[in-house]
């Protein structure tokens, strides 16, 4: 990723906190108004923002892919990010699995682990089941795009259990904000999940971090773990950082 695309998600991530003015956006990543401009322009052109008097906010929800897309995107992070979560896994350890392609990369990785699993995620219900892995599977509305479940039943069920960790994916993830969904019964529910897990923790290739493309928000709580791959950038980690409680694994699973 070259400086000026670096530059450009700094703007992004600013622009989703809120702010909007070009001067204050020009001081924050030390270039000038002129540069902020072009920088805004581009980003519109690409559709990640929509130009303001003065600023920007970000862009409308963009489209949902299908699991089947979404799993062919990024998948040498994907498969990166779902090694290195392993090290986060102790046996005997009850786990939560939130819907996605990253989680569900993660999921298929369990097999031979002796711990117990809570998912909706159907795309790993056989696969786990079939390991001999313990699972209770959430009810609910499942929905097509990501294979997940969602809905009253899927809460109500999980409202009754509390799990050791919970790992969950997201549209996005925005340090200070939480996590970006398109649907408000999906961050609904990774919000319930965060609440009945004792560790959370949140699998995101670096293309989600900083990102707001969704209008739907499931707060963080005051300490989690963030686990990314290997180009996710120092400015891209910095916020992150910078945020009492958050710890951050980044590349290649540890020996």
């Amino acid at each position: 990723m070259n400086r000026t695309e670096r530059r450009r998600r700094r703007l992004l991530e600013l622009i989703t906190a809120g702010e909007e003015d070009v001067d204050v956006l020009a001081a924050a990543v030390e270039v000038s108004a002129s540069t902020i401009r072009r920088d805004l322009a581009a980003l519109a052109e690409d559709g990640r923002i929509t130009r303001t008097y003065g600023g920007a906010v970000p862009a409308r929800p963009l489209a949902e892919h299908p699991l089947t897309t979404r799993e062919a995107l990024h998948r040498a992070a994907k498969a990166e990010i779902a090694e290195r979560a392993l090290d986060l896994v102790e046996d005997g350890d009850s786990l939560l699995l939130d819907a996605g392609s990253t989680v569900a990369a993660f999921g298929r990785l369990l097999v031979g682990r002796r711990v117990r699993v809570v998912t909706g995620n159907m795309a790993l219900v056989a696969p786990l089941i079939q390991a001999g892995i313990e699972v209770t599977v959430l009810g609910g509305v499942v929905r097509p795009l990501s294979m997940g479940v969602v809905g009253p039943l899927a809460e109500a069920v999980l409202r009754r259990l509390t799990v050791d960790k919970a790992f969950l994916g997201a549209d996005g993830v925005v340090a200070g904000r939480g996590l970006c969904e398109a649907r408000p019964e999906q961050s609904a529910l990774k919000e319930l999940m965060m609440a009945q897990a004792a560790r959370v923790v949140v699998l995101a290739d670096a293309s989600k971090l900083g990102m707001a493309g969704q209008p739907c928000w499931a707060p963080l709580p005051g300490a989690w773990t963030l686990v990314t791959d290997a180009q996710a950038t120092d400015e891209q980690i910095r916020p992150f950082l910078r945020t009492a409680g958050v710890a951050v694994l980044r590349g290649p699973r540890s020996t």
